[in-house]
């Protein structure tokens, strides 16, 4: 395809690449001042510069300037047409006055062929500003050639927003991040705005997507005059809330707030609201009991036999709570006196823990390429090891993988490979040993490989039903 061409330059922003530069410029030094953290989405507004750049450079002035995202996810609500599907330009460039900016060919491919109500619609993107307005932003602040997958949703059907989050959740993790493009209320006087504004901004924090439906429902039979719409790209905002809710390690935090009655040429009769905000990622304590392990176990253990005998002896069917519904990483490990059985673990699995359980228990069994499969004689001998697993968290020193207590996660290109904690603890190797090996035997990139590679570091809960 050929380049996408900018359809509001020259309007929401400057035709020239040097006039647009100093205007981005003079955005960014009167940001609100914040330290950069570890960030999972940016929730940006979209208007014209002279309106909302200045609300839209705090959000991207959380950002680390040298961090490499594999995919900038940018998402925005159709404003040029309403359809019952989703809009990715799949290969190529966007263009604006400061260079272009390329399209993730091999991201935007996987989601156009894996899901039908995902597909380019020329007459949603051409003339679309939601996307376009966040690139010379992202552009002038981010110090590498980073891709983006430019995604227009084209209705405010729930189900669209669930599907999309679904077709998604692979990518929510470290290596990537949202940008979700939305400004809020829309043309009422300033003082209402303010408050509509305020009490959106809190039900998006309170990451409860159930709460910001029936708010923005109310906001569509408001009395209030003039209040149109509290949140224009209300479906964008919803997909991120599927992604986010109950996750432990996400927090939202309100970042800057104007509308457009706070510029010298706003009119606060009729003004639009703008939010930034910004979604982190923090650490998380896990804490299980020994019941707790033991459920666990019990549930690894009978997913195994079911599987292998090809019979259901569950007990009636279980409803769990608390930490068995936290979406957590996990590996479970099988061993059969000092000998490893089978390993398969999901960092990112997008399911609750009790699942993720069941489902890794009879995988570690049969899918390990490193062993044969496990057999039905064998299921008495077997230990069950379970590793529960922190979010990932990238490093830039060595220094800050203390062997014993932190798995390491080694990516470069293509190639990946992990170590859990114990692994150092039970060869005693130490830091480098631990690097070099993984970098060689997992990840397959060599024993220096590591050196000119991401790295990351979890921790592990670990516990057996050895006997």
């Amino acid at each position: 395809m050929a380049n996408r061409m900018p359809a509001v330059s020259g309007t929401f922003y400057p035709a020239t690449a040097i006039q647009l530069k100093n205007e981005i410029s003079e955005l960014f030094k009167n940001a609100v001042k914040s330290s950069e953290t570890s960030m999972a989405a940016l929730i940006v507004p979209h208007a014209g510069y002279v309106f909302s750049g200045g609300v839209a450079a705090s959000a991207y002035a959380r950002l680390d300037r040298k961090q490499q995202y594999e995919n900038i996810f940018i998402i925005g609500r159709s404003h040029c047409k309403n359809f019952n599907g989703v809009s990715i330009y799949p290969n190529g460039y966007y263009s604006t006055p400061l260079g272009e900016v390329q399209i993730n060919t091999a991201t935007a491919s996987q989601l156009m062929e894996s899901y039908d109500f995902i597909y380019y619609d020329k007459e949603a993107d051409q003339n679309e500003h939601s996307l376009e307005v966040q690139l010379p932003f992202l552009q002038y602040w981010m110090e590498n050639d980073f891709r983006i997958v430019p995604i227009i949703i084209g209705s405010d059907n729930p189900s669209l927003s669930k599907n999309l989050a679904d077709a998604l959740q692979p990518w929510f993790n470290g290596d990537n991040l949202f940008v979700i493009s939305t400004d809020f209320s829309h043309y009422p006087a300033y003082e209402t705005a303010c408050k509509t504004d305020a009490e959106t901004a809190d039900a998006i924090v309170s990451n409860n997507g159930k709460l910001l439906r029936e708010l923005c429902d109310k906001n569509k039979h408001s009395s209030e005059y003039n209040l149109l719409t509290g949140l224009c790209g209300a479906a964008a905002v919803q997909t991120l809330l599927h992604l986010t809710e109950n996750k432990q390690e996400i927090a939202f935090e309100k970042i800057d707030y104007q509308n457009s009655g706070d510029v010298p040429s706003g009119d606060k009769n009729r003004v639009v609201g703008y939010w930034a905000i910004a979604v982190n990622r923090k650490e998380v304590a896990i804490e299980i009991n020994a019941s707790e392990k033991e459920q666990l176990l019990k549930l690894a253990r009978e997913s195994l036999l079911n599987h292998l005998n090809k019979t259901d002896i569950k007990q009636p069917k279980q409803t769990f709570t608390g930490i068995f519904n936290e979406p957590l990483g996990a590996f479970v490990s099988l061993k059969n006196g000092p000998h490893l059985r089978g390993c398969i673990g999901r960092f990112s699995p997008g399911k609750p823990l009790y699942q993720t359980i069941e489902d890794l228990s009879v995988l570690s069994a049969t899918r390990d390429s490193r062993f044969q499969p496990v057999t039905p004689e064998e299921i008495d001998q077997l230990i069950i090891e379970i590793s529960i697993l922190t979010p990932l968290k990238k490093i830039n020193s060595i220094h800050q993988i203390l062997p014993g207590k932190h798995g390491i996660y080694i990516k470069k290109g293509t190639s990946s490979g992990t170590f859990l904690p114990q692994v150092a603890t039970e060869n005693q190797w130490t830091r480098e040993e631990f690097l070099g090996r993984c970098s060689r035997d997992k990840a397959g990139i060599g024993w220096d490989g590591w050196r000119n590679a991401e790295l990351y570091i979890y921790e592990a809960i670990v516990f057996s039903d050895k006997r």
